[in-house]
């Protein structure tokens, strides 16, 4: 007897509906990393609940109540004891302590928690003394300040005027001059900047520092050295070392200038011009206007 190919077609058509499918690949890849996609989106729907946290906060707070609530943190910070109680100050010899007091904006019995010590720190570093600046906030009650400060180098007169400069040229102070007589005087435009390098040159042959007044800048370019006995010296630009070591051998072997010399002139590496006090004077470079700053006062370094 023949079988009915369509009854047997049927057959095989209900057996595969009876097995279970076989998932696609796609889905068994994301099986085998359940565990990781599980963290990730509760972490994405934290993240986005915060958003909408934040944005609701900005929408329904228009009249800034949780500023007004973190400042109420600070007064109960306060009230809890945290007030600032005592300041420790370190490393300050020229900083004016007023000036310091001033820029921390702070008193004793402040929230201590409203004190923010970087702004602190941004403005302590604007005091011209302070090169840099350190502020710690300890929850004791104390704040503890160290200062470096920059150091005096010279004394720069421009227009005029007198400033203790640090070795950059920059200016600390304009007051109380005659506290810093010892320093090296320096004149003209272009001097502040330009001292270092000249005046350590100049420090490796003593003999001719200590007769040295000032150093005069010449159209921010050479120097000229104003002895004590007024004599000047004229330094060739760009080769003040050689210059000065050769000033330093004359003055070592024949002691000119301790002689009555009006001018010295170095400025050719093969000659030497020098003009002796009360002889005509030749054709020169205009004198700069040189005044000499206040005497130290006894009592301070």
């Amino acid at each position: 007897m023949a079988r009915d190919p369509s009854h047997a077609l049927s057959r095989r058509t209900r057996a595969a509906a009876n097995e279970p499918r076989r998932p696609s690949r796609l889905r068994l890849w994301m099986r085998r990393r359940r565990g990781v996609w599980k963290p990730a989106g509760l972490a994405l729907l934290g993240l986005t609940a915060l958003g909408f946290a934040g944005a609701g906060l900005l929408a329904f707070d228009p009249q800034g109540r949780m500023a007004a609530f973190l400042d109420r943190a600070d007064d109960l910070g306060a009230d809890a004891g945290l007030q600032v109680r005592q300041v420790i100050l370190e490393g300050s010899r020229h900083t004016p302590v007023e000036l310091v007091r001033e820029q921390l904006g702070v008193r004793q019995g402040d929230p201590i928690l409203a004190f923010n010590p970087a702004d602190a720190k941004e403005r302590l570093e604007t005091i011209a003394w302070v090169r840099q600046a350190s502020v710690q906030r300890h929850l004791n009650g104390t704040i503890r300040v160290v200062l470096e400060e920059r150091e005096p180098f010279a004394i720069w007169q421009h227009n005029g005027t007198f400033h203790v400069i640090d070795r950059a040229g920059a200016t600390v102070t304009q007051d109380d001059i005659g506290a810093f007589g010892p320093l090296p005087l320096v004149v003209g435009a272009g001097a502040n900047t330009a001292a270092g390098k000249v005046l350590d040159q100049l420090a490796a042959h003593p003999a001719v520092r200590e007769r040295v007044q000032a150093l005069v800048r010449i159209s921010d370019r050479r120097w000229n050295l104003l002895l004590r006995n007024k004599a000047e010296v004229l330094l060739p630009e760009g080769h003040e070392a050689a210059a000065l070591r050769r000033l330093a051998e004359l003055q070592a072997s024949q002691a000119l200038l301790d002689r009555p010399v009006a001018l010295i002139d170095l400025r050719l590496p093969d000659k030497m011009v020098v003009r002796v006090a009360n002889s005509p004077v030749p054709a020169a470079e205009p004198p700069l206007p040189l005044s000499v700053p206040p005497k130290p006062r006894s009592g301070r370094g």
